[in-house]
């Protein structure tokens, strides 16, 4: 249970930044281009390989506050740093296929399902 209130307090902030990241990244840069989205996932990717060592490999950080941060917080902050972090996992883990078809599969499904949202979006 415990868990699961980290994760959701870290979620309500890790969405509550964003909205002020890529919000005042889209004041400075203008939305011809997802300046905002880039950059939140950029930070998103560095802060989970980070924090992952550091609260993982290096700290005696209890499960409550990894799930709170890197769940929760990243999670909500974005989606991307998961998705990095474990293609990198596969590399290191000497799987170069799997982490290319990680790639390949999460480019292709993601864009094809929104697509498909939007369509089904649209019928309604």
């Amino acid at each position: 249970m415990l868990q699961l209130l980290a994760i959701a307090g870290g979620g309500a902030l890790g969405a509550v930044f964003r909205f002020g990241i890529s919000n005042s990244v889209y004041r400075l840069l203008g939305r011809d281009f997802p300046y905002g989205t880039l950059a939140v996932n950029v930070i998103g990717s560095l802060l989970m390989g980070v924090l992952f060592i550091l609260l993982v490999e290096r700290m005696d950080v209890s499960a409550e506050w990894r799930a709170g941060i890197l769940v929760g917080l990243l999670g909500a902050f974005t989606t991307f740093s998961a998705f990095s972090f474990e293609t990198l996992a596969l590399l290191d883990a000497g799987a170069p296929l799997k982490a290319v078809l990680n790639i390949i599969a999460s480019i292709v499904l993601c864009l094809a399902a929104t697509w498909f949202g939007m369509i089904l979006g649209r019928q309604i």
